[in-house]
């Protein structure tokens, strides 16, 4: 994959991986690195110049579009919540989501605890952009519209950068729920959320600078070490 933002200037360089069904796959970097324009790539919001990406063999770009990205489910760290109800900001009014899809989500990513603060439940209002609700409140809500629509891989792009810190235990214990339903692709700015993922690759200059788990990177000593032990430290 070597998507160009400028031209002879690839982004991504000589990058080749695999992600396995029901994998949890997690992608570390610095700003720069090319963790964005791989999830750009995957969800065909940018095509490649050179490579290709394949879902059982056969190249993405041979898909219909619209059916493929029906297949995902991407939460990012600044979530859209219109004016409406949780039940509405969760279902989006498809048919397909039911209430059984509602309670189940719900209860996944810790919503449920959420509408029993309210006398309407589901039913209550959020009001335009969720302003009624806090930062964290905002992502549960996002997390569990990702979820009850069932989508083959959950795509999250820095999902717990903005979060408060009332929330930030429920966000993280939601992520791990998350990830153990489906294939996930995680960018993670906070290590402490994606310890418990299948693999991790560690992303430098648009190339593949490390990759394994959390507890083979750390015994490697090596770049992905090194940033665990500042986050560490920044947290104490």
């Amino acid at each position: 994959m070597s998507p160009s933002y400028l031209p002879g200037e690839p982004v991504l360089k000589s990058i080749s991986f695999e992600v396995r069904p029901g994998e949890k796959l997690a992608l570390v970097g610095h700003t720069g690195s090319g963790k964005s324009t791989i999830i750009q790539l995957l969800l065909r919001l940018r095509d490649p110049d050179s490579g290709q990406i394949l879902v059982n063999g056969t190249d993405i770009r041979a898909f219909d579009l619209n059916e493929y990205r029906r297949r995902f489910a991407i939460v990012m760290p600044d979530c859209f919540l219109f004016q409406g109800t949780v039940r509405e900001n969760i279902t989006l009014d498809d048919p397909e989501v039911t209430d059984e899809d509602l309670d189940d989500a719900a209860r996944c990513v810790h919503v449920d605890k959420l509408v029993a603060r309210y006398p309407e439940g589901y039913n209550h209002l959020v009001g335009e952009r969720g302003q009624s609700l806090s930062s964290g409140e905002r992502q549960l809500v996002s997390f569990a519209r990702a979820v009850a629509h069932r989508p083959d891989v959950l795509v999250l792009d820095e999902a717990t950068a903005n979060v408060d810190a009332d929330t930030e235990f429920l966000i993280q214990d939601a992520v791990e729920s998350m990830m153990k339903r489906q294939t996930s692709v995680v960018i993670a700015h906070r290590l402490s959320t994606i310890q418990n993922a299948d693999r991790i690759i560690v992303l430098h200059r648009g190339d593949i600078l490390e990759e394994g788990s959390h507890d083979e990177l750390i015994r490697a000593g090596g770049h992905y070490a090194t940033l665990h032990r500042l986050q560490y430290r920044e947290a104490s």
